[in-house]
């Protein structure tokens, strides 16, 4: 393909039946496409086909487009067609704890995450100059009521709305959303916890953890829901810890477990390979 070429990610979802691959080939063969990669699976549980492809083409993204749809009309297909490196517009919320932060926007910055963080929105102000430091706006808004929860929420949409925000990520935001905030933003909201629920919950879970002597420890990133911490799980990480750990040397190594396994999270939905089977999630690594 010559440098003119468009280079499209699509995500194919339906009912499993003879025929798809077959069918989806031909049309991207019709729209004078180059299939660069390409991923498929098929679920027994819930017999639904996923399927993800690269394609390169000369065509333009309405031609491309207009040569798929008689085979997304024929087999039902919920479709998705992206152009591939385009950066997701997502917008991180935040509290007092800069980790996850701090690693989205070095990521960001360092062109090593497909993301434009046109803000940072949060209930406290403690990390105003992190986000400035990396030259990102910050919106600071205080939570100390339900009525300052509500109006929170509100701006929260308003923004979105304002910036054209396609991913919502909580790095370590220390509020719950409401029903209403996670129906608006559904499928479109990360969240990282670590790996202790539901077994310590509340204040100081590593100290807890250290005082029962635990040997494991990790983090979990996953969509948001109304269950709280229990939407589909997106990644999950561990590491092996022992007594000689300190409390504090157990909060430091849960906390790089949650950067590192929400920023993998964040990477793989800006690169569209997460597709929701029910309850679970499919990831084209």
């Amino acid at each position: 393909m010559d440098s003119a070429s468009s280079h499209f990610i699509v995500t194919l979802v339906c009912d499993d039946q003879p025929g798809i691959v077959h069918a989806i080939s031909g049309a991207i063969v019709t729209a004078r496409g180059n299939i660069t990669e390409s991923q498929q699976f098929s679920s027994d549980d819930t017999g639904r086909f996923f399927m993800r492809l690269q394609v390169e083409t000369p065509a333009s993204y309405e031609e491309f487009d207009r040569e798929l749809a008689p085979v997304i009309q024929h087999y039902a297909m919920s479709a998705e067609i992206h152009t591939v490196d385009r950066p997701l517009r997502t917008l991180v919320l935040a509290s007092r704890a800069g980790h996850c932060l701090s690693d989205l926007l070095v990521r960001q910055r360092d062109g090593h995450l497909n993301v434009t963080i046109p803000l940072v929105m949060s209930n406290h102000d403690a990390l105003e100059p992190l986000a400035e430091f990396y030259g990102v706006p910050f919106v600071s808004q205080a939570i100390s009521a339900p009525t300052d929860r509500e109006a929170f929420e509100e701006t929260l949409l308003e923004l979105v709305t304002t910036h054209d925000i396609e991913l919502v990520v909580l790095a370590r935001y220390m509020q719950i959303l409401s029903p209403r905030v996670c129906a608006a933003l559904e499928g479109r909201i990360i969240n990282i916890h670590h790996s202790f629920l539901p077994g310590f919950k509340g204040a100081d879970p590593y100290r807890q953890a250290h005082q029962r002597g635990v040997k494991l420890i990790g983090a979990t990133a996953h969509f948001v829901t109304t269950e709280l911490d229990e939407g589909p799980i997106i990644e999950q990480n561990v590491v092996r810890v022992d007594h000689a750990q300190s409390p504090e040397s157990l909060i430091a190594i849960g906390q790089d477990e949650e950067s590192r396994t929400l920023t993998q999270a964040v990477r793989w939905y800006a690169e569209h390979r997460i597709l929701l089977d029910g309850a679970r999630t499919i990831i084209f690594r």
